[in-house]
């Protein structure tokens, strides 16, 4: 079957920055191929490709990626066409018209029967500069951020700091634990959106590194900002399984700041000797279970990813869902895990 692939849609009033966002992921996806789909009938330039006009057109890049121009309509087709091993796209990011409804994208998204297609998230882009003016005529923008798993607040260059700090207070108040970050000229690490392609790695426990990270600022300036200066990640391990009404409940409520976590568990359930895949983006919970490796050791390991996480007090959290008893568990408490199963 191949590896599952993540849908990324990114969203975001025109003007915001969705287009610049995509051309910095394609520069900067270290070997990562990305399906890029822009939902617009218009001329749109993907770093000098042009795709033009027409639906359906798809223009191969140099790096591997490929960029597709459709109507909302075709996007089920298109998903199968790039879903397939031989496209070898490990990622697919889909940037919504300016004024697109969101929530239909993220539905298809979801309700896409291709095994291969998962929901990667929803990303909503800001325009630091704009956002108060843009926000008041069209007020269903903030509907939308509401419904988004990461909140990227860019061309923050354009503001004094103050402004930047009140506009990120406000933004957090309209979505609550959901991660806002903030950016200039689209500039995020793509391992925030999705995994470096690097097979011959462990996908799960491995801390990422920032070094790879375009980084053309003045170290002395006191007021630069690194790229990575919100965005941090950690890496959970237990030896001892897991209480799985207790790790439910941390993806049902994850730390403020969390957009992703990932990784394999083991619960401490009489009887259970399975492997669960957990996935967690934004509010997005799914678990898979599978089988340990012959000789692989019955060990948890999950990682974590945000913007503004606090690390210890997640993996405080983390630590609680531990199962400390002597007697396994009961199957009843499996019941939560259930219910974001796939098979």
């Amino acid at each position: 079957m191949g590896a599952v692939i993540p849908v990324v849609i990114v969203a975001g009033f025109l003007g915001s920055g969705k287009t610049t966002l995509l051309n910095y992921l394609l520069r900067n996806n270290r070997g990562t191929r990305i399906g890029v789909v822009v939902n617009d009938f218009g001329a749109v330039n993907i770093d000098a490709m042009l795709v033009a006009g027409q639906v359906d057109a798809m223009v191969s890049l140099g790096n591997g990626c490929v960029c597709c121009a459709v109507d909302v309509s075709e996007l089920d087709d298109l998903f199968a066409q790039l879903a397939q091993p031989r496209s070898a796209v490990d990622v697919i990011v889909v940037e919504a018209s300016g004024l697109a409804e969101p929530r239909n994208l993220i539905r298809m998204v979801i309700a896409n029967p291709n095994p291969r297609i998962t929901y990667g998230g929803l990303v909503e882009v800001v325009d630091a500069e704009q956002f108060a003016a843009t926000s008041t005529q069209h007020p269903e923008l903030v509907t939308h951020l509401r419904m988004a798993d990461l909140v990227l607040v860019n061309k923050a260059d354009r503001v004094g700091a103050e402004a930047l700090a009140d506009l990120r207070a406000q933004l957090t108040d309209c979505v609550g634990q959901v991660p806002v970050y903030a950016t200039t000229h689209g500039r995020i690490d793509p391992g925030l959106l999705f995994d470096d392609r690097a097979p011959e790695q462990l996908k799960t426990a491995e801390q990422l590194s920032f070094d790879t990270l375009l980084d053309d600022h003045d170290h002395d300036d006191p007021d630069h900002r690194h790229l990575h200066d919100d965005y941090v990640s950690v890496a959970f391990t237990s030896e001892r399984a897991l209480n799985p009404r207790a790790l439910v409940a941390f993806l049902e409520d994850p730390p403020s700041g969390l957009f992703r976590a990932k990784g394999c568990v083991a619960f401490a359930v009489a009887g259970e000797r399975r492997k669960f895949e957990v996935h967690l983006v934004g509010r997005h919970v799914v678990v898979t279970p599978g089988s340990w490796a012959r000789g692989e050791r019955r060990v948890s390991n999950l990682v974590l990813i945000g913007a503004g996480l606090d690390t210890v007090a997640a993996l405080k959290r983390l630590h609680d869902t531990v199962f400390d008893g002597e007697t396994p568990l009961d199957e009843q408490e499996m019941l939560g895990v259930w219910r974001y199963a796939t098979q």
